[in-house]
């Protein structure tokens, strides 16, 4: 399989505006070191670690070190003020909508602007330093969010806490609903006064660009098909396809799920000549909304991208816990958010044995099947999911559609490729089957949040004729078939997939399209006025075309190849 796992995106220009190890950095910045009279601004995403501030110490070598951590308020008073939003549950929260100034004791930050005032080199370091000011010269330090997870897990505390030995889950629960948003609003209020913006995801080896390299990256990104970075995880379900098809490492025990589509997760790998400079996906997002998404798609969704795809493997595995996914009214009062995360299971790949749970059987009785939940939750015997739930054997490319509040999971032995919107956090398990997480604890149960969500009427007759392959042909010829298959009318996403030998002809202007090659070895992407250079995607692979793209084609690879892929985005 080619596979790739390492997409990056080639930068016309600006090759001598990147610095591709701390030799070059220090060569670049060294020159401010000479200002007598100079302050530097280092504003750092939260989980930045201080290997940065010693780097810059001794480039710059400065007389002053403020630290904006401190214009903070303490550890006790920040877990105070974002107790509503942080709840007691282990991975739910309340998303926070305000800013990073909200934390801010602005006592202590009127007392650290008048050291500003000092005819010396000052250096502010950390996270909300052009709080304090802008300096100088502005460089900001980023960090992409799975980085952030993956120090989480090996023991890094969030932002001013000292809680390193706490629950990974909570922890990235706190990122995810206060200290994420808070540093992508105080970011996008920055990028155009950034001066060089360091990429610090990989330890001991930092790089650099100038702000300048970085924002005209970005423009060029949003006038071409793109990939982001995937990454693979394993879990307690987790099964076999991805070790081969992704070519991943055979001797870990499982990969359970990977985000390939999720540009608030994922990274984007920007080559300039040799050096390749990661960034945060949301990035893009947050800089070029309205380039990427298509102003009807921005206008609804704000600097959010509103369609994911992601992998779901358990081939060789197990069933997926047993859920369902809040209504929109319930997502909204109970957690902030704006639209909720219906979705949708099409089928990758299938062996024997392989189905989707989904929907209702006729005739159950709520209360029941509620108190039998429960009771498998205490520990007082199985649940029995085939007493309420349908079972449907599934095969290659069937495509189940799952609206919010509809109860469903994937068995073991099937290749999910998933296709939803964007909030992937709020899932509302309601059984996992007898087993514990990969951590040792028994993973979330929401059984009490599902049942005031779970829609009872959806049955077997209304799951057939709505969630269960329900395709309509759009357009069909001897080498060429356009099918619509779904998602349901309750879902604000649409999905076609195209069979065809020959070019197929695509607009993307009304709004963003992501797309994944689910058949064939590989494909070319082009643009019928050359506006892009041709764009290679292989099997499996998710791929974006940004709005300002317009129109492009996708042909096969090999002449003699039929293809298929699916494309979603969201209808006007």
């Amino acid at each position: 399989m080619n596979y790739d796992k390492y997409p990056e995106i080639k930068i016309n220009g600006f090759d001598d505006q990147v610095f591709a190890d701390v030799q070059g950095i220090k060569n670049e910045l060294e020159k401010y070191s000479q200002e007598s009279q100079f302050c530097m601004t280092v504003e750092c995403y939260p989980g930045v670690d201080d290997e940065i501030l010693e780097m810059i110490q001794d480039i710059y070598d400065p007389e002053i070190v403020i630290r904006s951590e401190d214009i903070f308020y303490n550890q006790e008073k920040l877990s105070q003020m974002m107790a509503s939003h942080l709840t007691e549950d282990r991975v739910r929260g309340v998303m926070y909508y305000g800013k990073m100034e909200d934390f801010v004791d602005q006592q202590k930050c009127i007392e650290m602007k008048k050291v500003l005032s000092s005819k010396q080199r000052i250096l502010i370091y950390g996270v909300g330093a052009s709080l304090i000011s802008q300096g100088d010269l502005y460089i900001y330090c980023d960090m992409a969010r799975w980085e952030i997870q993956c120090r989480y897990r090996e023991g890094m505390p969030n932002f001013k806490q000292d809680n390193q030995d706490e629950d990974t889950l909570r922890k990235i629960k706190r990122g995810f609903f206060i200290e994420w948003r808070i540093a992508d609003k105080q970011k996008m209020k920055m990028f155009d006064h950034i001066d060089y913006l360091i990429d610090s995801n990989i330890k001991r080896n930092p790089k650099m660009l100038t702000g300048e390299a970085l924002r005209s990256g970005l423009r060029q990104i949003v006038k071409r098909p793109f990939r982001l970075v995937p990454y693979f995880d394993p879990g307690v379900w987790g099964g076999q396809w991805m070790k081969e098809v992704c070519g991943l490492d055979s001797k870990q025990d499982n990969f359970a799920w990977s985000f390939d589509g999720v540009p608030e997760e994922n990274s984007l790998y920007l080559k300039y000549n040799q050096t390749r400079i990661e960034i945060p996906a949301m990035d893009l997002v947050l800089y070029q909304p309205r380039e990427l998404l298509g102003m009807k798609t921005y206008c609804r969704f704000g600097a959010e991208f509103p369609i994911r795809f992601d992998f779901l493997d358990t081939i060789g595995g197990q069933n997926l816990s047993l859920q369902v996914h809040p209504l929109t009214e319930y997502i909204k009062s109970h957690f902030g958010m704006t639209y909720t995360q219906d979705e949708s299971y099409y089928i990758l790949d299938c062996q024997d044995g392989g189905g989707v749970y989904l929907g209702l059987k006729d005739n159950i009785q709520p209360h029941e099947m509620i108190d039998d939940l429960n009771k498998a939750q205490k520990g007082e015997g199985s649940f029995d999911a085939d007493r309420y739930v349908n079972f449907f054997e599934a095969k290659k490319h069937d495509h189940y559609l799952i609206p919010a509040g509809t109860v469903h999971c994937s068995s073991s032995n099937c290749m999910v490729l998933e296709i939803s919107a964007t909030p992937y956090i709020f899932t509302f398990k309601l059984w996992d089957w007898d087993r514990l997480g990969l951590d040792g604890l028994p993973r979330p149960i929401h059984i009490e949040d599902g049942a005031k969500n779970i829609q009872w009427d959806r049955t077997t007759q209304w799951v057939k004729d709505n969630l269960v392959n329900n395709i309509q042909i759009i357009h069909e010829e001897d080498d060429y078939l356009e099918e619509r298959t779904g998602l349901h009318e309750l879902e604000f996403i649409e999905t076609r997939r195209f069979t065809s030998s020959k070019k197929t002809y695509h607009h993307c202007e009304d709004g963003v399209h992501m797309l994944n090659l689910v058949e064939g070895t590989q494909a070319v992407v082009e643009s019928p006025t050359d506006a892009f250079e041709p764009f290679i995607v292989h099997y499996a692979e998710t791929f974006i075309l940004p709005s300002e793209a317009k129109e492009y084609t996708i042909r096969p690879y090999d002449s003699e190849e039929t293809i298929r892929f699916v494309k979603a985005y969201v209808r006007q």
